[in-house]
């Protein structure tokens, strides 16, 4: 009720008489999916991910409050692995020493204090942060493309593998929720260069959520964006022949820029350096597949990962099409799979009617930066978490990211093939 109140009174801030529709649905499906996520661990899979960052994670940091708040603010807050006064808690919890994950209860711990360590409660307010950063990729892309409207509501909010892994008390809800913000801020700032404090607040502390929860996700954004920046910018020169001309400057710059972003944003991280990555995606690939993934799902095999960047780039064209397109149907082998067989089923099919429909003009709607940008980072997603992961079980949850930007590029196509219908059809007639 409280959550419903307080969006009711900032709706008319964030919304306008055409979008307005779309703010209520979209936060319902967003609670719903992170109770319905709750159930299914629960009832279904008896136990995982979800109740160890709750009941033996930020549960334990609760109880700690009402014996010391020294010790609530230490694991809270302290970044440093020190155990000094507080093993007694660590000792409990089962991702006390593994960061990523950690990030996840220091969130919920956060929120506990307002549900009183409610799971339910907790993951609703996990739900309302990626509904936020859901809602502004919408308006980001609404702002350029009003009259899909609709289109682009069903891509950010109702794909249901979205609504539902990325809603719940989970690494995917926080990382969707930074994702959606960093997009919206990236534009605010560099595209429509409208620098205000909150903007560089929020550019700042969604990079860092991404870094701190899942470090590739940021790794595969930055190049996008970077391009992405660069293209509307060029994008905004009248002279076709100047943009033209300076189109392979930019890319090449903004190539690398984005490697040098890359390279400094996995410093610090020797998983995901530039030269340890492809042996991180073999070690990754085959864990999942065979020892802590084995029980998450069927798995698959795209072939032989040696951990060199040749043997990835080989498996490039199958990991795009696991991500995007498998579970096929006849590979389903329990109710969980079906839907996600379904949804791929779904996308298989959106995509040949929309190739198949726009015909050359493709080439002609990719350079649009919007639609470029999309695609660009999605289907570089689709790579690595196809060639990565080795589980359909694993993969639904993992590829979560790249779908609505997929879905975007697929209706920017569609739209974009339409107005150059439309215009061959008003010359025919003339």
């Amino acid at each position: 009720m409280i959550i419903y109140a307080t969006a009711y009174m900032i709706r008319p801030q964030v919304t306008d008489s055409v979008n307005r529709k779309y703010f209520f649905p979209a936060l319902t499906v967003k609670i719903v999916g992170a109770l319905a996520v709750g159930m299914i661990y629960q009832f279904y899979y008896a136990g995982g991910d979800t109740f160890n960052y709750h009941t033996w994670g930020s549960r334990i940091v609760w109880e700690s409050l009402g014996e010391s708040p020294a010790s609530w603010f230490k694991l809270v807050f302290s970044t440093s692995q020190d155990e000094t006064g507080i093993y007694r808690y660590t000792s409990r919890m089962l991702f006390f020493h593994d960061p990523s994950s950690y990030t996840v209860i220091r969130v919920a711990s956060i929120f506990d204090l307002f549900t009183f360590s409610s799971y339910s409660a907790t993951a609703v307010l996990f739900a309302v942060f990626s509904f936020i950063g859901m809602w502004m990729l919408f308006t980001t892309f609404y702002d350029g493309f009003p009259e899909l409207h609709g289109q682009l509501a069903v891509a950010m909010f109702f794909i249901p593998s979205v609504f539902f892994w990325g809603s719940g008390l989970l690494k995917d809800t926080l990382t969707i929720g930074c994702l959606g913000m960093a997009t919206f801020a990236t534009h605010r700032l560099l595209i429509k260069h409208q620098v205000r404090g909150i903007y560089i607040a929020l550019l700042l502390g969604s990079y860092i959520g991404l870094y701190a929860v899942k470090i590739y996700i940021l790794l595969v954004f930055l190049p996008a964006v970077i391009v992405w920046v660069f293209l509307e910018n060029l994008h905004t020169l009248r002279s076709l022949v100047l943009r033209i001309m300076l189109f392979p400057s930019v890319i090449t710059i903004a190539g690398i820029i984005a490697y040098l972003a890359m390279i400094k944003a996995s410093e610090d991280n020797a998983k995901y350096s530039v030269n340890t990555i492809a042996k991180t995606a073999q070690v990754t690939a085959y864990d999942i597949r065979y020892y802590t993934g084995k029980d998450a799902g069927s798995g698959y095999s795209l072939g032989e990962l040696d951990g060199s960047f040749g043997s990835m780039i080989r498996l490039a064209p199958q990991a795009i099409n696991v991500s995007l397109y498998r579970p096929y149907l006849w590979e389903v082998s329990n109710p969980l799979m079906l839907l996600s067989g379904l949804e791929s089923a779904f996308f298989l099919v959106m995509t040949v009617v929309i190739l198949i429909r726009a015909n050359l003009s493709i080439f002609r709607a990719i350079s649009h930066p919007s639609t470029f940008f999309s695609l660009l980072f999605s289907l570089t997603f689709a790579f690595a978490v196809g060639v990565s992961t080795y589980n359909f079980g694993s993969l639904v949850r993992y590829k979560i990211p790249m779908l609505p930007f997929f879905a975007l590029a697929m209706i920017l196509i569609s739209s974009y093939a339409k107005r150059e219908r439309k215009v061959e059809l008003f010359e025919v007639t003339e």
